[in-house]
């Protein structure tokens, strides 16, 4: 669990994070967006117990980051932008010189590297130094690192950045088989539509502060709107638009469809349906129009563009 209380931190004049309360329970997925400069890494590295809070608190597996961070850091696996491999190292000695640092009994020092670098596909290079490693490679022996000590708490850093397709499918895997096992995941990334894919929740940091935080479906309704539905029928509208007007919010419509919204089409369909069977209408499609989390993102920013970026913080995210 992750737990924060107006989490402050300044660097000089500077505010790099302002006020970030949030909660992250077991089990979790937690992706926080923003662009370069927002404060994600500050806060990462506040949680961390690399960087100490200039105010506020955090709380990390019932840990506080400023007083207890050893106990902290033993029970967190972080994925950072910049890995830090050590080039002329392979890759089990690599691992196990961070497996030494995490104390690992020696049974488990010699099993554990060679299970994670069997799991990410790297169980073919290991005879190669890690400077001969693509980025790809890189990336998932970085992720390994992390996971080394089973820890209860990640934090990871755009996790499936320079990857294949076939990699980055491979750690969102890993990734939702780690939030099965109940660990706590925050990801930090630009990659919308995985962050849509994997996140229970979002929120999006801007100036140091979350201005919107919630479920996809939660944000995607509050900063876009109910979900809108588009309607296909055979031989025209004729009329059909005006006659639907009483039902839902018509947006717009052509020669054989038309879109509307509604805030709750469980039951408005099935409604519009029986009403067109009765009108003797024929349809050929009723479906939602996908919305995205880049559209939801883009007008979340649009909306605090708009407002004093010194307003007051959003609430508690839970």
């Amino acid at each position: 669990m992750i737990e924060t209380h107006e989490l402050t931190k300044r660097f000089g004049d500077f505010l790099a994070v302002d006020r970030i309360s949030l909660t992250v329970q077991p089990g979790t997925i937690f992706a926080i967006l923003g662009p370069n400069g927002a404060g994600k890494t500050t806060t990462i590295r506040m949680l961390t117990s690399i960087l100490a809070p200039t105010s506020g608190w955090a709380r990390v597996a019932g840990f506080d980051v400023v007083r207890q961070p050893t106990e902290v850091r033993a029970r967190v696996g972080v994925l950072t932008e910049q890995h830090g491999l050590y080039q002329r190292m392979k890759a089990v000695e690599y691992l196990d010189f961070f497996a030494q640092l995490y104390h690992l009994p020696p049974a488990l020092r010699r099993r554990r590297p060679l299970e994670l670098l069997e799991h990410f596909g790297l169980a073919d290079a290991l005879d190669k130094r890690l400077g001969e490693f693509s980025k790809g490679m890189q990336q998932k022996l970085a992720l390994a690192r992390a996971l080394l000590h089973d820890p209860a708490v990640l934090l990871l850093d755009e996790p499936t950045s320079a990857m294949d397709p076939q990699s980055a499918r491979l750690v969102r895997e890993a990734i939702r088989d780690l939030q099965r096992a109940e660990r706590t995941i925050i990801i930090t990334t630009h990659n919308l539509t995985e962050a849509q894919m994997l996140a229970d929740r979002i929120g999006v940091i801007r100036h140091g502060r979350i201005i919107a935080a919630g479920t996809f479906s939660e944000l995607a309704q509050r900063f876009v709107g109910p979900p809108l539905m588009e309607l296909h029928v055979a031989n025209g509208l004729n009329g059909l638009a005006d006659a639907l007007r009483d039902q839902v919010q018509l947006v717009e419509h052509g020669s054989g469809w038309l879109r509307y919204r509604t805030a709750n089409p469980a039951e408005d369909n099935p409604a519009i349906l029986r009403r067109l069977l009765g009108l003797g209408v024929e349809v050929i499609t009723l479906s939602e129009v996908s919305r995205t989390l880049e559209d939801v993102y883009l007008q979340i920013v649009r909306e605090d563009e708009g407002h004093d970026s010194h307003g007051e913080p959003e609430p508690s995210v839970r």
